[in-house]
């Protein structure tokens, strides 16, 4: 096998438009090499973690596992690694997951099986693979080659770029693989237990430059032209972003919704050809860290709300923390007017502490002002 293979499955993949995260432990060095070594590695590689020490893989993994080398263990690396993608990933990009875990010869004969376990997560794909490598057939750098081309083939497929190069399993070596494939509802009930953080519909014909977000959360229930005016005066404001929407299926104070009600409200956006973001998240501190370095428009009302420490267990400093955190993940506040019992305030009418005014953006007056809700939309339909 060739350098040159290598490289042009590599090249391959980092022209695909997937950007990928990857968590890599004990055996994936030379992938990662051979990956960072490309130009255009920056379009593909978002994140690399080697969680090599087992103190670095419990963080990782927020726990103990049950073993360290295992299938299991680089499923949920490669679940880790995806839901990370979706966070630093270009709006609308697809996204990959890799999670990674070896076994593989010392410089001391091993009791166990010389082994490796991969584990790759797309939005609608999961596939699995555990390679038991013929012991005493390798040494050290020949088995983490193997491993390493194996990986590569892997994400090319993932990334759905052909790979020709071969990766040198043998006839003795046992390869114990697994797919499956997720339909649009099993993706919704995954982020409604949450599993995955969000998932995005990129109906939007438009493309940005700018890996910033410029999110208008709301029901949408239904959607109307007050939202679709805000959103283009807010974006306007931010000279600079990607507009979308963003749907909570799960509500602070009410039951989640159903995949029927969520998918008739996508439809909406659909029809429309707007970008929507379905999330399981309902408060904005939570939103900030799906969502980093974005730009949240909102109404007077709501950004009252969040800086009143009655939300906060009633602790002033508790608000101050909460929102000082949003703050380090580089999100700001667009504020537009809103009617508040009976009168239209903008943030200008509200005392925002003086370590939180540079997260919040007035918008004029002049620039926006419409008085439709969706309740009274509501209610004039008969909803």
């Amino acid at each position: 096998m060739t350098d040159a293979c290598i490289r042009a499955v590599v090249e391959s993949i980092h022209s695909s438009p997937t950007q990928a995260v990857l968590y890599l432990s004990g055996g994936a060095s030379l992938a990662l090499g051979l990956l960072m070594s490309v130009p255009g590695a920056s379009n593909t590689v978002l994140e690399a973690v080697v969680p090599y020490s087992r103190m670095s893989m419990i963080q990782l993994l927020a726990k103990i596992p049950a073993q360290y080398c295992s299938q299991q263990t680089a499923d949920e690396m490669a679940l880790l690694a995806y839901n990370r993608a979706l966070k630093l990933s270009s709006p609308g990009s697809p996204v990959l997951g890799v999670g990674f875990t070896g076994s593989l010869a010392t410089s001391r004969p091993k009791l166990g099986d010389h082994r490796f376990h991969l584990s790759t997560r797309t939005s609608n794909r999961h596939w699995a693979s555990t390679v038991t490598l013929s012991k005493g057939l390798r040494s050290r750098d020949q088995e983490e080659k193997v491993s390493s081309y194996f990986l590569l083939k892997a994400i090319a497929n993932a990334c759905k770029v052909s790979s020709t190069f071969d990766s040198e399993l043998t006839e003795s070596d046992v390869n114990d693989e697994c797919e499956r494939f997720f339909d649009e509802d099993q993706e919704l009930e995954q982020l409604i237990n949450g599993q995955i953080c969000f998932k995005v519909y990129p109906f939007s014909s438009g493309k940005s430059n700018s890996d910033r977000k410029i999110i208008l959360s709301g029901s949408f229930n239904p959607l109307h032209d007050g939202h679709l005016k805000l959103l283009e005066v807010a974006t306007s404001i931010c000279g600079d972003g990607y507009p979308c929407f963003e749907l909570s299926a799960i509500n602070a104070d009410k039951p989640p919704l159903s995949i029927p009600q969520i998918k008739e409200r996508v439809m909406q956006f659909e029809k429309i050809g707007k970008t929507v973001i379905i999330s399981n998240q309902p408060y904005f501190y939570k939103k900030a860290e799906h969502f980093p370095g974005s730009a949240f428009v909102i109404g007077a009302d709501t950004a009252v709300r969040l800086i009143n420490p009655k939300y906060y267990d009633g602790s002033y400093n508790r608000m101050i923390e909460t929102l000082s955190e949003c703050k380090r993940t580089g999100c700001i506040f667009i504020v537009a007017g809103r009617n508040v019992d009976g009168s239209f305030k903008v943030l200008e009418d509200y005392d925002i502490p003086q370590v939180l005014k540079d997260m919040f953006v007035p918008i004029p007056a002049e620039r926006f002002r419409m008085d439709i809700s969706s309740t009274e939309i509501r209610k004039s339909r008969g909803m």
